[in-house]
This record gives C-alpha cells, sequence and structure tokens, in this order.
C-alpha cells in the first residue's frame, strides 16, 4: 500500500463509511493487480456490503412502477388502455382498487419495458381475505357475523347442500 493508503477494516459507522468512498474516489483508476488496485476491491466489497445493510433501496410498487414509466415516456392513462383494458379499469389499476393480471403484466412488461418481477405484488397479502376462527364463547349470531366477513358462511353451505 502506498503512504496515503489508509489500514482497512470493517466498515461500522457512517465515519467509516465516507473515508471509504473518499479513498476509493482517490483509488478509482488503480490498475488491477497492484497494490492500490487491490485496496481499491477490497474498500468496494466493504462499501458494498455496508451500503447494501443500511442504505438498501427496496423496489417500488407495481403502480409506482408503472407510473414512474408513464411519466418517463410522456404517456397518458389513455395510452394505457390498449395495454390494460378499457377507461375504467386503468383507473382502477392506477388506484390500487384492482390488481394486475398475468396477462396485463405480460401486456405491460412488452409495452413499457417494466420488469415482470416489479409488476408481481408480493404484498397482495394485505388484501387477501383470512380466515378467522370463530370464537366458541360468542353468541351465534356473532359466530355468524364472522363466518360471513370472511366468505366462510358460502363455503360451508356449497359443501353441506349435496348431503
Amino acid at each position: 500500500m502506498t503512504s496515503s493508503a489508509i489500514e482497512i477494516h470493517p466498515i461500522r459507522t457512517e465515519a467509516d463509511h465516507e473515508a471509504a468512498v473518499a479513498r476509493i474516489a482517490e483509488l478509482i483508476g488503480a490498475k488491477p493487480g497492484t497494490a492500490e488496485g487491490d485496496e481499491l476491491d477490497i474498500l468496494a466489497t466493504l462499501v458494498d456490503a455496508y451500503e447494501a445493510q443500511h442504505h438498501a433501496i427496496n423496489a417500488p410498487d407495481p403502480i409506482t412502477a408503472i407510473q414512474f414509466r408513464m411519466d418517463q415516456q410522456g404517456l397518458s392513462r389513455k395510452d394505457l388502455e390498449p395495454v390494460i383494458g378499457t377507461r375504467a379499469r386503468v383507473s382502477e389499476i392506477l388506484t390500487g382498487q384492482r390488481k394486475l393480471t398475468i396477462d396485463m403484466i405480460r401486456r405491460l412488461r412488452s409495452a413499457l419495458g417494466i420488469s415482470a418481477d416489479l409488476l408481481i405484488d408480493s404484498s397482495s397479502s394485505k388484501t387477501r381475505r383470512r380466515y378467522v376462527e370463530p370464537d366458541p364463547h360468542r353468541g351465534q349470531a356473532a359466530r355468524r357475523k364472522s363466518l360471513k366477513q370472511t366468505g366462510e358462511v358460502r363455503r360451508i353451505k356449497r359443501r353441506t347442500a349435496g348431503r
């Protein structure tokens, strides 16, 4: 290492991070296989690991990704109608009232060049209904209401209708 080289150690604080980034800026033109090149490689790896842990950038939700691409390409909602469907369907998608279908995702990927990974919403669990076990200590009407809210009454009726 050269005389201006810093001692390499794990990056634990923002000050360590800033010092490492400043040193990387000094070493940016270093040739591979030299002491400076090796130092640059090590520091870049340490900075990358620190930033991944402390400065992670989450992927946007599907609607944000679509709106961003629309802004980039100067598109309006009307321009999405051939891709998504009717004006009402486009509105439902962009306001979050309706989820994208697989066919819509494929067409958006082709038409707008948005990665399908961004369009597949992994946070759909907040809109999914879940079955809540009725409390046996509550009255019959409360249990019926609880089942009705989850849609379980219809499923029970369908199962028992053939008996």
